[in-house]
């Protein structure tokens, strides 16, 4: 598919169709046309002589300063190249191409007063594949994620290193040259409008909801598969019982649940077992937990789509012409719910955490053998896969720490309260990979259980599921070498294979 950006609101679809589907862009003609006329207020503007911040001041601190008519295309070329400061590790593809499309949605929105040459040639760089190189520190979350952007803008100008197509890291001229395009000469106003908004934290904030719907799935799934192998009951799980608290996340989970369990032979084997009274907290209440987490979801997804809606710039364009400076680039509303999704995931994988230890622990595994061993003593079974659950759970409840609490005063106090949100969409884009191995070791140990259940079967969906995990792995078995085989049950987790099995057999919310 092509995006098309034609005045309407930037879709979570269309940001995830070219960060992670590599598609390419095309700019509608109307909306080319709204840009040249908006453009000509700008240029109404620089030839008034009124002093406007960032078309005929500098910036920041700086916004006194008066810049000569013949210095300010300097200015501009002088911004991003100041700006373009960051420090660190790369960042990933996606997130740049991700927060390069909701820029140039934002351009399109004509607020900024670019050129239609300039929006065309941002496209340019999306459809040739050829990613800036941004780096991991620089960005305060307030007055846009400046220094992530400006190296963005830097490779249009043909400054600075970029990855090609196939991934190789070379100059931004070469890239540019190869792929047949022209670094561009940024007019009055331009640099200010490539740098000044909240693109690249949005553009993690969408590539998180499409993870996390992917990971609340799987962690009813894999909630489900311990329940039966810790030989639990599902009537727990009854819409009825849910509709007293009908919390919308809740009642979904546990609709899932109770799906997955439905005509397990497993559950209904122990139904009149007068010896389990009720299942421990982190089996019973898992659709409440799971589902404070999916309507901690649900709210940053409305926020993403306002933002995505939403033409953020300083100085904006308004209708009548006039340009008018403005605090819309401030990042609280982005950076509040990427934490928000932090804490509730660091929530979820707690509870997964607890569910494993419970599948090792003799005492309280209802006759499954320490730890799944083979032969306990000899074998150590999957101790120390609990081990580093625990500890990655340990550094999400880390990484649970507010980014969005925190602000550094900048720019010589001009700038004195910033967002902190890129930080928040960093921590989150950690917690989500370490969420996913944590599922990934529940799997791995509800699987053997139910292997070790023999000859109770599971359900249709989660039997199916343990089956595939146990042949990735190896199932039961004499003490082999562990992380490989963590790791391929992640990668069942990560390829989405393990979510679409399960979807054959039953639908999931």
């Amino acid at each position: 598919m092509t995006v098309v950006l034609s005045g309407a609101p930037l879709t979570r679809a269309q940001v995830l169709a070219v960060a992670r589907g590599f598609e390419t862009v095309e700019i509608a003609a109307e909306t080319l046309a709204l840009l040249a006329t908006k453009r000509a207020a700008i240029d109404a503007l620089v030839a008034s002589g009124t002093p406007v911040y960032g078309v005929s001041t500098g910036f920041g601190s700086l916004a006194t300063t008066f810049i000569s008519p013949e210095q300010r295309r300097d200015l501009q070329r002088s911004l991003i190249r100041s700006h373009a400061a960051g420090v660190g590790t790369e960042v990933e593809t996606e997130v740049v191409r991700a927060m390069m499309i909701s820029r140039l949605s934002n351009l399109c929105s004509g607020v900024s007063g670019v050129r239609p040459g300039t929006a065309l040639a941002y496209a340019g760089l999306l459809n040739a594949q050829i990613t800036p190189v941004v780096h991991e520190y620089g960005s305060l979350g307030c007055s846009g994620d400046l220094a992530p952007l400006a190296h963005v803008a830097l490779a249009l100008m043909g400054e600075g290193d970029v990855r090609d197509a196939g991934g190789a890291r070379v100059m931004a001229a070469t890239a540019l040259a190869d792929a047949g395009l022209v670094p561009v000469t940024l007019a009055e106003k331009e640099g200010l409008a490539l740098i000044n908004g909240t693109d690249g934290m949005l553009g993690q904030l969408v590539l998180a909801i499409e993870d996390l719907e992917q990971i609340y799935r799987l962690a009813d799934v894999a909630a489900a598969m311990s329940v039966e192998a810790l030989r639990g009951t599902d009537r727990v799980f009854a819409a009825e019982i849910h509709a007293l608290r009908p919390h919308a996340g809740q009642r979904d989970s546990a609709a899932n649940m109770a799906a997955l369990l439905a005509g397990s032979p497993i559950v209904s084997s122990h139904v009149d077992d007068v010896t389990q009274v009720q299942d421990a907290y982190s089996l019973r209440c898992a659709p409440q937990v799971h589902g404070a987490g999916r309507d901690t979801l649900a709210h940053a997804t409305r926020v993403a789509d306002v933002e995505l809606a939403s033409a953020i710039d300083n100085p904006s364009i308004l209708a009548d012409g006039s340009l008018e400076s403005n605090g819309n680039f401030h990042g609280a509303p982005v950076g509040y719910v990427l934490d928000f999704l932090a804490i509730a995931l660091a929530d979820v994988a707690s509870i997964s955490e607890r569910r494993t230890d419970r599948l090792l622990d003799v005492d309280r595994n209802f006759g499954l053998a320490p730890f799944l061993a083979h032969q306990a003593g000899v074998d150590s079974g999957l101790m120390i896969a609990q081990y580093s659950q625990a500890a990655l759970v340990s550094e999400m409840k880390r990484l649970a720490a507010p980014a969005s609490v925190d602000s550094i005063p900048s720019s010589g106090m001009q700038e004195d309260h910033v967002s902190m949100g890129w930080h928040a969409a960093r921590k989150l884009r950690r917690a989500i990979e370490a969420a996913r191995d944590v599922l990934a070791i529940e799997l791995l140990a509800a699987s053997r259980a139910l292997a070790l259940r023999a000859p109770l079967q599971a359900g249709a969906a989660t039997g199916a599921l343990a089956e595939l995990v146990n042949a990735t792995s190896g199932g039961p078995g004499h003490d082999r070498w562990l992380a490989p085989e963590i790791a391929a049950v992640g990668e069942l987790v990560r390829s989405g294979e393990a979510l679409d099995l399960v979807a054959r057999h039953v639908t999931l919310f």
